[in-house]
């Protein structure tokens, strides 16, 4: 008699399903529950935006990140919301060309956030929201942040999720992104979030890394504050200013 193929009577192990993140960078359904706060809490960080920045009307602002989603109604929200559509010129790595024609008066112009094509101090304001996780290693979070510096003239205003939030957005998974990080891109890898699981794509900041960044970086007159939700900071704000005669 013969005796069976092991290989054959045992069932493999099945991959786990890979999940594909959009160009938003998430994996949240459009009008799914995080999606909505995800909208509230933009909202409010436009708002933080404003106050803190205090942009006239004749004043110019970069967005640093723009994106080609257009699933979520808050994406590309400062195009979106800001009044003065002539005085913003939005960059970024993904073809977002059609925020020219979406919102005429503004200005597009592809590149990458590391690397911009402008003049030093060439724009009154800049603003990036949702981009510094996504740029890679804390090296190339510092050169994006020394290069939004370098371009602005007043003001620079930065968010980014804030790693000590229990739920992280990205991925909608509680508490794993809590674990050191080689521990929890394993958990990524294994669950077939491979995506989020580079550095390159993902690299979560608590705010007292957040302040190390800015440090590194040389901006002046910082301050790093928060959103909350539920009472529980979930985005970090990071503000820079310098006086408009340097």
């Amino acid at each position: 008699m013969d005796h069976p193929d092991p290989a054959a009577s045992t069932p493999s192990t099945p991959s786990p399903a890979s999940v594909t993140p959009n160009a938003q960078y998430n994996v949240a359904r459009p009008g799914s529950l995080p999606v909505r706060l995800a909208g509230y809490q933009r909202r409010r960080m436009f708002e933080a935006f404003l106050a803190c920045t205090r942009p006239g009307p004749t004043d110019t602002i970069l967005d640093v990140g723009a994106t080609s989603d257009r699933s979520y109604s808050h994406s590309n929200y400062l195009e979106a919301w800001y009044p003065h559509k002539d005085r913003v010129t939005a960059t970024g790595i993904d073809d977002a060309s059609f925020l020219k024609d979406v919102y005429p008066g503004m200005r597009w112009v592809p590149a990458d956030g590391k690397k911009l094509p402008f003049d030093d101090q060439e724009f009154d304001v800049v603003h990036s929201s949702a981009v510094l996780e996504h740029v890679g290693s804390r090296e190339n979070q510092i050169r994006f942040l020394r290069e939004t510096w370098r371009v602005a003239r007043r003001a620079l205003f930065i968010t980014t999720p804030n790693r000590w939030f229990p739920v992280e957005f990205h991925t909608v998974l509680p508490l794993l992104h809590w674990l050191p990080p080689a521990v929890f891109r394993d958990v990524l890898r294994r669950t077939g979030r491979g995506f989020f699981a580079d550095e390159a794509n993902l690299n979560l900041l608590t705010p007292g890394q957040l302040r190390s960044l800015a440090r590194e970086a040389a901006l002046q007159n910082v301050k790093v504050e928060s959103v909350t939700l539920g009472k529980w900071p979930s985005n970090l704000i990071l503000s820079a200013s310098r006086s408009v005669s340097q």
